[in-house]
Order: structure tokens, then C-alpha cells, then sequence
């Protein structure tokens, strides 16, 4: 029989975080023309903004940039009969390299 833990849960909290995905790990060995829709995929694992759709399809379905750079903010839902309490808002950030980045709390 499972152990059942009795404590506090984590509460949730509306919070901004700075995400580095890398790619060009996901993608290797696809096969060209399942590329693009395979990065979105593999971005839709943290979430998908319409802009960040347009600059993974920007180079075409075969040239996915090797690595993305996206905000994702947890914000709280005001609509009152709605069924989730939070959502998530994504936002692609353009950076000039990505060299020592660190995941950033905000």
C-alpha cells in the first residue's frame, strides 16, 4: 500500500521565468521536412505563442533555429467561471547570444 503524505501542498503562485530550449538536441536525426513541426511540438511541452510560431517557421521547414528563448509567464485567470485558475502566457524573446544564460526568476 502507498504511503499517503499529509502536509501543506505547494500553493500556486503567478510567477515569470526565462526558458533557453534547445532544439538542435530534439531534433537530431528528423528528418527534414519534420523539423519545424516537430520543434513546435517539442515546444508545446512548455507552451506555444503565435509569435514564437512565426520565428520557428521563419527559416523555413527544414532551417529550425538551433535554439529559442522564451518567457513564459503563470498569470491568474480573472474570468470567474472558469475552469483553470492560471494560465500561461509565452513570449519569445530575442537575445544575441546564448551564451551563459541562466534560467531567470522574476
Amino acid at each position: 500500500m502507498p504511503r499517503v503524505r499529509e502536509g501543506k501542498k505547494k500553493e500556486v503562485v503567478p510567477v515569470t521565468r526565462d526558458y533557453t530550449i534547445n532544439l538542435h538536441s530534439r531534433l537530431h536525426k528528423i528528418q527534414f521536412k519534420k523539423r519545424a513541426p516537430r520543434a513546435i511540438r517539442e515546444i508545446r511541452k512548455f507552451a506555444v505563442g503565435e509569435i514564437l510560431n512565426r520565428f520557428l517557421w521563419s527559416q523555413g521547414i527544414r532551417n529550425v533555429p538551433r535554439k529559442v528563448r522564451v518567457r513564459i509567464s503563470r498569470k491568474k485567470n480573472e474570468d470567474e467561471d472558469a475552469k483553470e485558475k492560471f494560465y500561461s502566457l509565452v513570449q519569445h524573446l530575442q537575445v544575441e547570444t546564448f551564451e551563459k544564460l541562466q534560467t531567470e526568476k522574476a
